[in-house]
C-alpha cells in the first residue's frame, strides 16, 4: 500500500489531520525530521483528535535515514510539488509508492526534488500559489489508493433492488 511521508512539517494542525486521515484509510505515515514543532504538540493532538494514537507512524531523523528506510522497502519516490508538470490524476501509481510532500513554508530542497522518480502537481487554478498540505495529502493518498485497490473495505456499490441508486 502507499505511504505518505511528509518533509520537515511546519504546522502542527496540517500533520494531525493528515495523520488522522491516515488512521482512517489505514496507511502509514513517516516524518522527516527535523519538523518545525515538538511531535507531542497540542496543535497537533488537537487536530487528529484521539486518531493520533492509532496511525501508523516512524519517524526518520533526516532524510538520509529515511533513503536508508525506503531502500530498504524497494519503494518508488514520487514527490508532489508546485514545480511539477505531471498532474497526479494522470500518474500511474503502484503499491510500493512513498508519497512525499514537502514543507508548507518551502516544499523540499533541490538535492531531495532530484532523488524523486516521479514529481507530480495537483492542477489548479492559474494565479494560486498552492493547495493546503492537509487537502493535497488526501486527494493525491485517495487516488492512489483507489488506483491500487487500496481503499478500506474494498468496493463498496452494491446493486440498490429498489432502482434508487
Amino acid at each position: 500500500m502507499p505511504r505518505i511521508a511528509l518533509y520537515q512539517p511546519d504546522i502542527p494542525h496540517n500533520t494531525g489531520a493528515i495523520l488522522r486521515f491516515a488512521a482512517c484509510m489505514g496507511v502509514d505515515v513517516d516524518i522527516i525530521e527535523p519538523a518545525g514543532f515538538d511531535l507531542s504538540d497540542r496543535g497537533l493532538k488537537r487536530a487528529g483528535m484521539d486518531y493520533v494514537e492509532r496511525a501508523a507512524l516512524r519517524r526518520h531523523i533526516s532524510f538520509e535515514s529515511f533513503e536508508i528506510f525506503r531502500a530498504e522497502q524497494g519503494s518508488r519516490l514520487v514527490l508532489l510539488s508546485t514545480k511539477a508538470a505531471i498532474p497526479y490524476t494522470d500518474f500511474a501509481f503502484r503499491p510500493d509508492d512513498m508519497l512525499l510532500f514537502g514543507r508548507e513554508s518551502a516544499g523540499v530542497p533541490p538535492s531531495v526534488h532530484e532523488r524523486a522518480e516521479a514529481r507530480l502537481i495537483v492542477p489548479m487554478r492559474p494565479g494560486l500559489r498552492s493547495i493546503n498540505l492537509a487537502m493535497t495529502v488526501a486527494m493525491v493518498t485517495g487516488e492512489a489508493l483507489r488506483q491500487t485497490s487500496g481503499l478500506p473495505g474494498g468496493p463498496a456499490v452494491e446493486e440498490d433492488t429498489h432502482g434508487t441508486a
